[in-house]
């Protein structure tokens, strides 16, 4: 495991720009079944794809403790951490105050914050605090498929990071899997969450369009049933 460098953290500065809306995935991620789920610390909680399938989802772990993979993932995190997708902030509260999670849902920013982390209810895909300052970002329990646009996400993200960033992907346990998905959250009974996109990849889709964004792959790994990846951002030109 490599050990944290001594950065200082982004300064958080106003969270957001005064009076602009959470993105359309917002209402979504914000819907009841999601809020109380993680209000209870479990599920059952899906995510439905228009066909009717189900991706179950992992809410216990995520409202527990760090497991032996996060622990693992969290070792690997150099100086300032920005959780993208934090959910309930398990990570965000292990990381103390060199990390910050961003999240569209206001249950999991809460959650986040009574956890003891910072947390600030966004998009990725908004404006943030330390845009290009940023040395670890965090991309776990499925949060590549932010968007249902792997390119946009990693374009983005290439963005927030330092030039000699890294970034820390959970992919899919399926190595080939690359998938773009309309879903719902849903829960066994009550109305569920309005569409949003998403993507599913395992690691080799993974590295195949990180290679095309010019991202290199500097490790993977798996931990139980995890499977992770260790990406560095594009050269940038001289």
């Amino acid at each position: 495991m490599r050990a944290a460098r001594a950065t200082a953290t982004p300064r958080l500065g106003p969270q957001r720009p005064p009076g602009r809306p959470l993105p359309a995935t917002d209402p979504a991620w914000s819907a009841d079944p999601y809020a109380d789920a993680l209000r209870a610390g479990r599920g059952p909680l899906f995510l439905r794809r228009t066909d009717g399938w189900l991706l179950p989802l992992d809410v216990e772990r995520w409202c527990a403790e760090p497991d032996p993979a996060d622990l693992e993932v969290l070792g690997r995190c150099e100086g300032t951490v920005l959780d993208v997708g934090c959910g309930p902030g398990r990570l965000v509260a292990a990381l103390g105050g060199r990390a910050l999670g961003v999240d569209v849902s206001e249950a999991a920013v809460a959650h986040t914050v009574r956890r003891g982390g910072r947390a600030l209810r966004a998009s990725v895909f908004d404006p943030l605090p330390g845009t290009g300052r940023w040395d670890t970002a965090l991309l776990l329990d499925g949060n590549i498929g932010i968007g249902g646009d792997p390119h946009a996400l990693l374009a983005r993200l290439a963005r927030l990071l330092t030039a000699d960033g890294l970034l820390l992907v959970e992919t899919a346990p399926y190595p080939d899997v690359d998938e773009r998905l309309t879903v719902q959250l849903t829960a066994p009974h009550g109305t569920p969450g309005a569409p949003f996109p998403w993507a599913r990849l395992g690691t080799r889709a993974l590295l195949r369009h990180a290679r095309s964004s010019g991202w290199r792959a500097t490790d993977r790994w798996s931990e139980d049933t995890r499977t992770f990846v260790a990406l560095r951002p594009p050269r940038q030109a001289p």
